[in-house]
This record gives C-alpha cells, sequence and structure tokens, in this order.
C-alpha cells in the first residue's frame, strides 16, 4: 500500500475497531481522526461533503478515496493477505460470516452494548424499551450459533485467522457490556482468547 491510510472512527465502536485490528494484524500504519458521535460530529455539512454524505463512520480514507462500511474496509486492507483465504470455497465462507456479523450479530449484540453502556437504560424512549427483549434473544441466537459452530473447531473458517474472526471478534469479546453473559457460551470464549493472543493483537482500548 503506497497511499496513507487514514480512519475517520470513534474509537468505543466496534465496527471502528474490526478496521483497526486488522491494520494491527497486517502491520499496516493507520492514521486515525476520531469523532463524537453522540455529539453529532458525523452529520456537520464539511463531514458530509468530504467524508461521507451517509453520515456515518467508520470511513477507511485512502489517499484522496474513501470506503465506508467497515467490512469492505477490512477487505480492502487484508486483500493479498493471508486474512483473505485462496481456497474459493473458503473465501466464500470468510463472506458469509462478515454478512452474517453485520445483519444478525451487530444490530442486536452491538446495539444493546451502545443502548446500556453508552446512552444508559434510564435514557432509553418506550421503543427502544420495547425492542430490547427481541434484540437481547436475536443476540442470544447469534453466539449460541457461533458457539456451536466453534465447538469442533479453532476458528470460523477453514483452520486459521480470517477477516471472519476479526469481523466477528469486534463486538463479541465486549458483548457483556451489552448484558449478555459470555460464559454460556464456552466455545466462543475460547476463541476469543486465541484471537486476542494473535501476534500484533491490539486492544480496542489501544
Amino acid at each position: 500500500m503506497t497511499d496513507d491510510l487514514i480512519l475517520h472512527e470513534y474509537s468505543q465502536s466496534g465496527n471502528c475497531y474490526k478496521i483497526r485490528l486488522t491494520a494491527a494484524l497486517l502491520g499496516a500504519p493507520l492514521e486515525r481522526r476520531e469523532y463524537d458521535i453522540t455529539k453529532g460530529e458525523t452529520r456537520t455539512p464539511q463531514f458530509l461533503a468530504t467524508v461521507n454524505p451517509n453520515g456515518r463512520i467508520p470511513v477507511l480514507q485512502i489517499g484522496d478515496r474513501f470506503i465506508p462500511e467497515s467490512n469492505a474496509a477490512c477487505f480492502y486492507l487484508a486483500d493479498g493477505s493471508g486474512l483473505v483465504p485462496h481456497d474459493r470455497f473458503d473465501r466464500a465462507d470468510m463472506l458469509r460470516w462478515m454478512f452474517f456479523e453485520q445483519y444478525n450479530h451487530e444490530p442486536n449484540v452491538a446495539t444493546l452494548r451502545f443502548w446500556l453502556a453508552f446512552l444508559g437504560e434510564e435514557r432509553l424512549d418506550e421503543m427502544q424499551r420495547a425492542l430490547m427483549p427481541a434484540k437481547r434473544a436475536a443476540g442470544e441466537a447469534a453466539l449460541q450459533l457461533m458457539d456451536e459452530h466453534l465447538a469442533g473447531r479453532s476458528h470460523l473458517v477453514g483452520n486459521r485467522l480470517s477477516l471472519a474472526d476479526v469481523a466477528l471478534y469486534a463486538y463479541t469479546h465486549v458483548a457483556e457490556e451489552g448484558g449478555f453473559e459470555l460464559s454460556r457460551y464456552p466455545a466462543v470464549g475460547r476463541w476469543l482468547e486465541l484471537v486476542a493472543g494473535q501476534p500484533g493483537y491490539l486492544p480496542m482500548s489501544a
């Protein structure tokens, strides 16, 4: 990579963290620019005009070009590396788990984490409170599916670390901040330790 890499982010976001973690595992230098989403800093006219007209982060900037959407940014960084399987089936399976993360896992596990750990339950509106049981059930179903899949294997895809592991690690390892009991998912627990033990691993708080 010859262009400078800049991550426009909110550091407590798992979607932003997965890009930092991907870059760290690959040894890719990454400049970070922080925005406070609770203060609307990604909704300013300047941000909308120059970074992402959708008003969301993370956004990976490569030179003067921009890639929004966390998993797309992770793929840009990892394309051609060992984090993207060479085998055609495994590569598609990696994408399957990354789609699962954004469709089944993140909307439930990450949302409850944000509501409870950052907004606070006392500040939730009636609609959010009404949605909590369904999001709790869907988040637990996602974690259970992962646990059953990981019960007989070390990684989500194949026998080595891939972007599937990175993408799902980001919000799974902080799921307890959303009230999920990770002790109920022993295979997930072992997998979390494996990912955290990788050379180049970067904690979310770093």
